[in-house]
């Protein structure tokens, strides 16, 4: 028996959809950016394209043993006050930590999760019979300092909504049983998909999003051929279809590590900075989280792209992808049709 795990569809061989792509790979880059909504009808690889990023994910250090996902230097305190809390051995300093690499993960999070499932829960069991509490972990345990992925975000129930909306400002999961407070990291980057026409995000989730893109079918007729032709041959053979595209893959993994390495590297003028607040006051956006998200995400494309200063054309494309849920009034900024197509011609005249 095979038991080998079929490959997801790969991120690199995705036709079309840039801007879905950038905006999930400036939150890998960036976590601050606070996490991207996608809204597009159905079958225009959402899903798809969150479920394929497990390929293109940076590593991380986790303690070992730990199903918290915690860091080894960052987070070490809160190991210990967990260890402490469940009864569980705790080391005696940050040197008897045993760490390891791996990659960040996504963890999905279903429409109809219970509270439980997402916060994790009290095994009574054991505690009756053992006198000791254990925790199992939820779903916000997992996916600290990784993606959580919510599909159909605009169908969860309010009480999951809530959970998510506590988490996402204090970055700590709070499980509260039978008298029993027990807290852990719970810091992720959002990740959500849905469909308008089944309803639309509560205001209060809808902020939260540092990033939000709108997307449709492709029409391009030879591109949709160029789908079909693809998800014909990865049907047939994942693995060798999934091994043809190693390359480019590693290559967008690569590009991702250098642009978090550069991020830190990145000034931007304070003329700049008025331009960011120019275009959120002129659109109407209320509070200051705009500004900043378009700020972070101008930097990481500045990263992205490979240059240390960032220009106007990064403000443009952040606003593009930070405005279009803040939006009360007026057009956004003047941005090109094709972005992309602008950058390159630009760069092409430095040359």
């Amino acid at each position: 028996m095979n038991n080998k795990k079929i490959p997801a569809y790969p991120f690199a061989a995705i036709v079309g959809q840039e801007k879905m792509k950038l905006a999930l790979v400036l939150n890998i880059i960036t976590p601050g950016l606070s996490g991207v909504l996608i809204r597009g009808e159905k079958g225009t690889a959402k899903s798809t394209a969150v479920r394929a990023l497990a390929e293109i994910l940076p590593t991380i250090s986790v303690i070992e043993g730990s199903t918290f996902q915690l860091d080894p230097e960052k987070d070490y305190e809160d190991h210990v006050n967990i260890c402490a809390n469940l009864g569980l051995p705790a080391p005696q300093g940050p040197s008897e930590v045993v760490s390891l690499k791996r990659r960040v993960r996504v963890v999905e999070l279903p429409v109809g999760a219970t509270e439980d499932r997402v916060v994790g829960t009290l095994d009574l069991e054991h505690a009756l019979k053992k006198g000791e509490k254990r925790v199992e972990p939820g779903l916000l345990a997992l996916a600290h300092r990784g993606i959580l992925y919510v599909d159909e975000v605009n169908l969860l129930d309010d009480h999951v909504v809530d959970v998510l909306l506590d988490s996402a400002a204090m970055g700590v999961n709070t499980l509260e049983r039978e008298g029993i407070s027990f807290s852990h990291p719970a810091r992720f980057t959002l990740v959500g998909t849905m469909n308008p026409e089944e309803g639309e995000l509560r205001p209060q989730l809808l902020d939260r999003f540092g990033l939000c893109v709108n997307i449709g079918g492709i029409v391009d007729i030879q591109d949709r051929v160029k789908i079909m032709e693809q998800r014909i041959e990865f049907d047939s053979d994942p693995v060798h279809f999934a091994a043809r595209w190693e390359k480019e893959s590693a290559a967008i993994a690569l590009r991702i590590t250098q642009a978090k390495a550069l991020y830190k590297l990145v000034t931007i003028s304070r003329d700049l900075l008025g331009e960011i607040a120019k275009s959120c006051v002129e659109v109407g956006v209320d509070g200051h989280r705009g500004d900043i998200i378009i700020l972070k995400t101008a930097k990481t494309l500045a990263a992205y792209y490979g240059h240390t200063e960032v220009e106007l054309v990064d403000i443009q494309e952040a606003a593009e992808l930070a405005l279009p849920h803040r939006v009360r009034r007026q057009p956004l900024m003047d941005i090109p049709d094709n972005i992309h197509e602008f950058r390159a011609a630009k760069r092409a005249t430095k040359v």
